[in-house]
């Protein structure tokens, strides 16, 4: 009898010992697959967030707090929707947020594996959108790190820089409407405000 219960303490044992091991490799996997999440991915999982909770928060390079929803994810940039009362999309280059703040499900949301992204979600940088701009001639308000802004039409998109054809907020772009013309180096963009309809 007494080695009945030796044995089974045993086996109680050895199954006690392999189910540690096994959470002990569950949480390294688990470590592993967080160690490979890019920012973009987490972005991308808020996309389609319950928004009945508390919007996200984004703390921007220029000091600017918006309070907005995820609308698209790109390859560098996101595309926010700004909560009540601010009118027009946004798009944020990812080197220009310095936080994002959300509810506690969201944030383990946004950790958890995401489906997979397209090949052409990956190649739409902010150079690329920016051209779009370019070609729908939509006005802008440009936000700098240096927490100056401008307002305009872009004119060209380059590899790294933008043409900006200065003019007032919500007038069309015109020869005699543009008060002058500026060079924005990409790296200068804190968060760029689109007057006209949203991209995404």
């Amino acid at each position: 009898m007494r080695w009945d219960r030796f044995f089974d303490d045993l086996e109680d044992q050895l199954a006690s010992e392999w189910e540690a091991e096994r959470a002990a490799l569950d949480t390294e996997a688990e470590r592993l697959r967080l160690s490979r999440v890019a920012l973009r991915d987490r972005l991308g999982r808020l996309v389609d967030r319950d928004r009945s909770t508390t919007t996200p928060s984004f703390e921007l390079s220029d000091g600017t707090v918006l309070l907005a929803e995820v609308s698209g994810v790109g390859a560098d940039w996101v595309a926010l929707e700004p909560d009540h009362g601010r009118s027009g999309a946004v798009l944020v280059p990812f080197d220009s947020m310095m936080c994002v703040g959300m509810p506690h499900p969201d944030l383990l949301l946004s950790a958890r594996p995401s489906p997979a992204r397209s090949a052409l979600a990956d190649r739409l940088t902010l150079g690329f959108v920016l051209r779009d701009l370019v070609r729908r001639r939509t006005p802008v308000a440009l936000h700098l790190y240096s927490g100056r802004h401008l307002t305009g039409t872009i004119d060209r998109a380059g590899a790294d820089h933008l043409d900006l054809a200065l003019h007032e907020p919500g007038s069309p772009r015109r020869a005699d409407a543009v008060t002058g013309h500026r060079i924005v180096p990409f790296r200068a963009v804190s968060w760029i405000r689109l007057d006209g309809p949203a991209l995404v």
